[in-house]
């Protein structure tokens, strides 16, 4: 399979190219346009657990397969809301991915949902979602993705709206933003998460939240 990603970073597609046989695991909806040699099939793949696990860390009960059943295509996806698209080869690695932002990925990655008991995201979920293995992971974003490289040893603080994924094994902690409690309600952070390297963080410049809570004062109220 080859990825490549179109009008980044502000409206971004993914344009997958398959082989023969190939087969790619998307989020449902996710489809802009294929070829007419690919398939499409619609299930809740991973059993029970797995497709309510999904559900819990914001993803579809569903999810679409699409396989290169009668010669070479191309699949376009893209996320429901506008930002960019980050496409990683993993090497047998492991990304934590936080809510929603996991957009399609290689048929041989395995997804589990694990609920935090830290309540890492406390103001944004209470699960967060595993994803391991080898082959393509494609993430979604709210405005444009921004990665951070942490060396060993090394704390770097987050607002929790704004992580997308992070390194498995990173130590990381939850606080407020500031040390008193009116500086915290004042700045408008909240609550942020240190994480502690080695590892990568991807973060996406803007947050769903605080995009709906600038854009709710402009709609029309009831007289």
């Amino acid at each position: 399979m080859q990825v490549e990603l179109l009008y980044q970073p502000s409206f971004t597609v993914a344009r997958l190219l398959l082989e023969p046989g190939e087969a790619v695991r998307a989020e449902s909806g996710a489809m802009l346009s294929m070829s007419p040699t690919i398939t499409l099939e619609s299930k809740a793949s991973g059993g029970l657990g797995k497709m309510f696990g999904r559900l819990l860390g914001g993803e579809s009960l569903f999810q679409t397969t699409f396989t290169a059943t009668s010669g070479a295509g191309e699949v376009l996806l893209a996320p429901p809301g506008p930002g960019d698209v980050v496409a990683l080869q993993l090497q047998n690695q492991s990304l934590m991915v936080t809510s929603g932002c996991y957009l399609a990925g290689d048929m041989n990655l395995d997804m589990q949902t694990q609920a935090n008991l830290r309540a890492f995201f406390g103001a944004e979920g209470l699960f967060i979602m595993r994803i391991s293995g080898s082959g393509w992971l494609l993430l979604s974003a709210f405005g444009a993705i921004h990665t951070v490289e942490v060396p060993p040893g090394v704390p770097y603080i987050v607002d929790t709206g704004h992580l997308v994924a992070f390194t498995e094994g990173m130590r990381y902690e939850l606080r407020k933003a500031t040390r008193g409690l009116l500086g915290t309600i004042t700045s408008g952070e909240g609550i942020v998460a240190e994480l502690t390297g080695p590892g990568r963080i991807y973060i996406q410049t803007r947050a769903p939240q605080a995009f709906a809570g600038w854009i709710w004062p402009m709609f029309p109220k009831q007289s």
